[in-house]
């Protein structure tokens, strides 16, 4: 499995922005990904299309790379990390003061050949084991349950 990366520090804008635009293009083939990323209209996906460029080139620049297409490589993982953070102070009524607090973050997206995601660290829903009891099954047994007379 062969994988290339790119990294972008200090991009002006919250990590949480990132995040959402990142949420689009993860495991996705990297065309499909250039024009999600091309066509969504935030200033984060302009900065990580340019930063997915970037991984793409770098794959490309290994020797042992150059039998690979573009078209069949995969975004592999990309995260945004919280980078350095500006404090300001903003004048607010009555002679008293809000502080601002500027956020940046730290970009990084790694293609690879393979599609091979991370495992989730949230449990998967109506992952239960089979026969395994519930707390209400066991609160409220069928011999308890009232019946109607008629």
């Amino acid at each position: 499995m062969k994988q290339a990366h790119a990294i972008k520090r200090n991009i002006q804008s919250s990590p949480r922005k990132m995040r959402i635009v990142l949420d689009q293009i993860r495991g996705k083939r990297v065309p499909e990904a250039l024009s999600i990323l091309h066509f969504t209209p935030n200033h984060a996906s302009v900065v990580a299309e340019k930063t997915l460029r970037s991984a793409i080139s770098n794959f490309q620049m290994d020797p042992e790379n150059s039998r690979f297409d573009v078209e069949e490589l995969y975004v592999r993982e990309c995260s945004a990390d919280g980078g350095a953070m500006l404090k300001r102070v903003l004048p607010a009524p009555m002679g008293r003061a809000f502080r601002v607090r500027k956020r940046s973050n730290h970009l990084r997206i790694v293609v690879s050949d393979e599609l091979g995601l991370r495992a989730s660290r949230k449990p998967v829903r109506g992952s239960k084991k089979e026969g395994a009891a519930t707390p209400k099954a066991i609160a409220t047994p069928a011999a308890a349950t009232p019946t109607t007379a008629s």
